[in-house]
């Protein structure tokens, strides 16, 4: 055999596997083999292959030798893009991690933060190589160490396309964003046998660990999709979004939706009812580039929305409080929410928008002895921290501490705009007024009349923007219809703006 041949034979035998047997159960079960992933996720001829032929070097136990060990590592092109990739293969050893594996990993994660390309990780394993004991936990801590290394520096996403248990699940958890599989992916630290032996508990793998629990219950989840095409063309679509580095700007996509486009549907928007819930989607909807949002984290903390559009082709990350869901209130997960979205788009250059209509923080004893205090200065500090441009539109309710948080004048925003609905006070009008006037209310002989009336007073003299706007807390007044063009305006003003934080290590941010 020539050399050229062994060198072909050596290579398919590679692309096999864990061999036709394991590959048609990996089909059966529902999921892609990892170049079929691959195939899906990058653009067409665009990969590279590394490493191939690392084989393990386990001694101890009769083990095969099956080249590239479980996991297929190397580079391609997203949208035109380079990104780094690696990919767990469930048909060898179930994809477990050992040594060698670790350490293909970790070569590709080393090159991409050289590169300042973003890298994306496919998981589908069953852990670590139990015949190689400790080395491959310290494998898992290598990749754990690179992956805070290179947090902020580099964008790195996780999919979870199968099983990823144990030690296992801190990769991902570190990384910006996790997309799971519905059905036929899961995530947790301890599986349901472990569960049912120590608190005696009965739980499936799904409702334990799946896409959804994860995706509406625990937030671990940014992302939960019925397949796995959908979920690696949901990687597509996001990385369009995102720069290559925390040096670089985000990409802008060409947009013949006119930046001008005035929206009379959003004149009326809002109900004349203060306490009537309506859609905040729809508002972003009817400004954004061609009506998209591509929202993160959708099924959790529904109160607020996070996700990415673009404006005049501008990629650009919104906060947004949701009436629709418990009125929109800031609570702990809703914090947690929007802190975790704000310190992403902050470290990748990618300007915030703002649309508030919150009537508060949530009260309650579970709030509070749960954290509210500390989980709630979460989304303060992240907004205060953030020196990307942000611009702010206060659309109805902003009461209280909340109206401070959500990225107020008072915490560097750059441009903060008032829709004539916007209400701008220390609390609601109704709340106020017993406070205020509790003694003339007790004493009235009309009890209900005298309040009914000093909350219309109240509603008139406090409930519009136009005191924050004599004191110059919001830059102007504006006429709904109109927020598109003057957003886009705004950040075309913002696109030199240079902020900088005190020097110092790392802040201290209240986890």
């Amino acid at each position: 055999m020539g050399r050229l041949e062994e060198l072909q034979q050596r290579r398919e035998r590679a692309k096999l596997g864990g061999g036709a047997e394991r590959i048609a159960r990996q089909h059966k079960a529902g999921k892609l083999t990892v170049y079929e992933r691959l195939e899906v996720l990058l653009d067409d001829d665009s990969f590279a292959e590394l490493d191939p032929f690392v084989v393990h070097r386990t001694s101890d136990f009769p083990l095969e030798k099956i080249p590239g060990d479980g996991v297929v590592t190397g580079y391609g092109r997203i949208g035109g893009r380079k990104v780094y990739v690696f990919a767990q293969d469930f048909t060898v050893f179930g994809g477990s991690l050992s040594e060698a594996h670790a350490e293909k990993i970790c070569k590709i994660i080393d090159l991409a933060m050289k590169a300042g390309v973003p890298v994306i990780g496919l998981n589908d394993s069953g852990g670590a190589r139990i015949q190689e004991g400790v080395v491959s936990l310290g494998g898992y801590a290598e990749i754990f160490l690179r992956n805070v290394l290179v947090s902020g520096v580099i964008p790195q996403i996780s999919a979870v396309l199968g099983p990823c248990a144990g030690g296992a699940v801190y990769s991902p958890a570190i990384t910006d964003f996790i997309l799971m599989v519905q059905q036929t992916s899961y995530m947790y630290v301890t599986g349901p046998k472990v569960v049912k032996t120590v608190t005696h508990e009965e739980v499936t793998h799904e409702a334990l660990g799946g896409a959804d629990t994860h995706a509406s219950k625990s937030g671990v989840a940014h992302f939960s999709e019925p397949d796995e095409v959908s979920c690696l063309e949901r990687i597509r679509d996001l990385i369009s979004y995102i720069p290559q580095n925390n040096r670089e700007t985000p990409p802008r996509a060409f947009c013949d939706d006119p930046p001008d486009r005035y929206e009379p549907a959003l004149n009326a928007i809002i109900p004349e009812t203060p306490n009537k819930p309506y859609e905040m989607r729809r508002i972003i909807e009817l400004i954004v580039d061609d009506g998209v949002f591509l929202e993160v984290h959708r099924d959790w903390a529904q109160n607020i929305l996070v996700g990415f559009a673009r404006l005049d082709g501008r990629s650009v990350g919104i906060v947004a409080n949701q009436p629709t869901h418990i009125a929109g209130v800031l609570d702990i997960n809703a914090s947690v929410k929007a802190a975790r979205f704000v310190r992403f788009c902050d470290c990748f250059n990618i300007p915030l928008i703002t649309f508030v209509d919150v009537p508060g923080f949530l009260p309650g004893t579970d709030q509070e002895w749960n954290g509210i205090i500390r989980h709630g200065s979460k989304l303060l500090y992240a907004f205060a921290e953030a020196t990307v441009p942000k611009v702010t539109v206060i659309v109805r309710k902003a009461y209280g501490g909340a109206y401070d948080v959500m990225s107020s004048k008072h915490i560097r925003g750059d441009f903060n705009f008032a829709w004539p609905t916007a209400e701008i006070a220390v609390m609601g009008p109704k709340g106020a007024v017993e406070i205020i006037y509790r003694k003339e209310i007790e004493q009235a002989s009309d009890p209900d009349a005298l309040e009914e009336k000093l909350v219309q007073e109240y509603i008139e003299k406090f409930a519009n923007p136009y005191i924050a706007a004599e004191r110059g807390y919001v830059d102007d007044v504006i006429e709904p219809a109109q927020t598109r063009n003057i957003l886009i305006k705004s950040l075309e003003m913002l696109e030199t703006k240079r902020d900088t934080n005190p020097w110092k290590k790392h802040g201290n941010i209240p986890l």
